[in-house]
């Protein structure tokens, strides 16, 4: 809504209002924080509402800000105080983006002067005493000690300053995103907190000493540290069985679906569990840390009671070392959390083609440590040759070529409007079609099954990725790569309306490789694809 005070508000005033609110404001835009300089940005500052009109705000003087143009056009919230909010996660974002991850609740609590101290805790009747010495807080607070007549886990609940906590990343690996926004605006707007943030406390049996890790609520306590906030309640699991933890907070985002867990935390989780599982095997087996003289199908079988788990595990953790590889070059063009509009591949994707068709999915017999010293272990051989495939795939289809500031949103319509969309863009959008990139990552695994049957070797198909791959069959599978986005129709703009006018079945792009055509008999390529063509320079 307009402000009828600036309106008519004269035009030496309005000057002097500026030079008023930038005086208050110390210099900077109310929103971002960052410096405004009255005469470089003369053209590109505002003045608007703290408090929009529309919820109380009055229009006058006192409640007015200077901001940069570009930041209260872009601002997160009509209250430019929870925008201003916003914006410092922002760039707590983008610090951790430099990092390659998202931002979890120790970035937040680094942030605002949380996760210092070590909380020490004396047990004492069925009570916990605390305090806070290193805030100067001397005062010795208690709390009852409950037993969960379930779990038989001990608990209490505290209210404990944000420099007394940390998060767990093992339990919680999920990152904070860009819809904690609507926790804030709803927690500003003084609607209360209703769950209380989960953690737990190991003590060192020394000094009674240990950090306190939040692992459930992430959330919600980084809204409210957003805020302002210092102090939280939590509810401290004391000297918990952390496999007991690690395993319900799992089961929370898979199974029983109680947590919206993104399938790549699903995954990180699960490789937990079987880092957990391994080293438990070994300790009851009595061997060393650096021992693994035993196989999957041997974990499988000690874990009886969850088998079915225990394979998931398995497979988890397989994936879950190729997603999140340092030297993936690919990661940076998936969207984890699959509703972005930024990044041309989804993960459930990624674990649709290229983990369904590349990762051998059943159990092996083979010792864990197998070939390691050779380089022949099997499932390692595995991991590192999807490794090398995702990257000759980015590096020819995606690092240089995808441009997230333009990224996926409405993209063929934009090209029916007559808007200009670079063609290596358009190239690596298409190639991402879920449905394109199925059938072309098929055509991979037929090249190299293909090599495999001409150099007379046999081998188990569903391992493919389990056998070492020579150089002149990586040379044909970047040849294939270059070949394929090289084809016209991926720049046709005239198929933007029929072709790539909706999301398609795997069988309608299927049709069009093998006959050139589409099931309604569009021509779509000059000539079916012929794969013996196609890996040749």
């Amino acid at each position: 809504m307009g402000s009828l005070y600036l309106s008519n508000l004269p035009y030496d005033k309005r000057i002097k209002l500026e030079q008023d609110l930038w005086n208050t404001q110390q210099g900077v835009c109310f929103i971002c924080e960052r410096e405004i300089d009255l005469k470089l940005h003369r053209d590109a500052i505002d003045i608007d509402h703290v408090e929009p009109i529309k919820t109380g705000g009055k229009d006058d003087p006192s409640n007015f800000a200077l901001t940069h143009s570009s930041c209260n056009r872009s601002k997160q919230a009509s209250d430019l105080r929870v925008a201003r909010v916003l914006a410092r996660f922002s760039r707590i974002r983008e610090e951790c983006s430099n990092q390659n991850r998202g931002p979890n609740l120790d970035d937040i609590f680094q942030r605002y002067d949380g996760a210092k101290y070590m909380l020490s805790v004396r047990s004492e009747n069925q009570s916990v005493k605390y305090s806070f010495p290193d805030l100067g807080d001397n005062n010795i607070y208690s709390s009852p000690i409950y037993v969960d007549q379930l779990s038989g886990s001990s608990y209490f609940f505290a209210k404990l300053p944000i420099a007394y906590l940390f998060h767990d990343d093992r339990i919680n690996p999920r990152a904070i995103g860009s819809n904690i926004s609507r926790l804030v605006e709803e927690f500003f707007k003084k609607r209360p907190q209703l769950h209380v943030s989960l953690a737990w406390i190991e003590l060192d049996g020394s000094n009674n000493r240990g950090r306190v890790k939040v692992f459930d609520g992430q959330h919600k306590a980084a809204a409210q540290v957003l805020l302002g906030i210092k102090e939280l309640p939590v509810r401290v699991f004391v000297n918990p069985d952390l496999d007991l933890l690690l395993t319900t907070n799992t089961n929370a985002g898979t199974t029983l679906r109680q947590i919206a867990f993104d399938k790549s935390v699903q995954r990180h989780l699960g490789s937990a569990l079987y880092i957990d599982r391994v080293e438990r095997y070994q300790k009851e087996h009595n061997l060393g840390s650096e021992i693994f003289t035993f196989s999957e199908r041997d974990l499988v079988k000690h874990f009886k009671g969850e088998s079915r788990e225990m394979k998931r595990y398995i497979l988890d953790a397989v994936r879950d070392s190729i997603t999140h590889h340092a030297d993936n070059r690919l990661k940076d063009y998936i969207d984890f959390g699959g509703r972005g509009k930024e990044k041309p591949l989804s993960y459930s994707t990624v674990e649709k083609t290229f983990y369904s068709f590349f990762i051998y999915q059943e159990l092996l017999d083979t010792p864990l440590d197998f070939g390691m010293e050779e380089g022949d272990n099997p499932r390692e051989l595995e991991k590192e040759q999807i490794l090398n495939l995702t990257n000759i795939i980015a590096d020819e289809i995606y690092v240089g070529k995808f441009d997230p500031d333009i990224g996926t949103f409405r993209i063929e319509n934009s090209i029916q409007k007559g808007k200009k969309i670079p063609e290596d863009h358009l190239i690596a959008f298409r190639l991402s079609r879920e449905e394109i990139i199925y059938n072309w990552l098929r055509y991979i695994q037929q090249i190299i099954k293909q090599h495999f049957i001409f150099s007379g070797k046999p081998i188990n198909e569903d391992k493919l990725f389990q056998y070492t791959f020579p150089l002149p069959l990586w040379d044909r599978l970047r040849i294939f790569i270059r070949n394929l986005k090289q084809l016209p129709v991926w720049v046709n703009r005239e198929l933007s309306l029929s072709v790539f006018g909706g999301k398609q079945n795997y069988e309608y792009w299927q049709k069009i490789f093998e006959t050139g055509k589409s099931p309604q008999n569009q021509q779509v390529l000059a000539t079916p694809l012929n794969l013996m063509e196609m890996i040749k320079e």
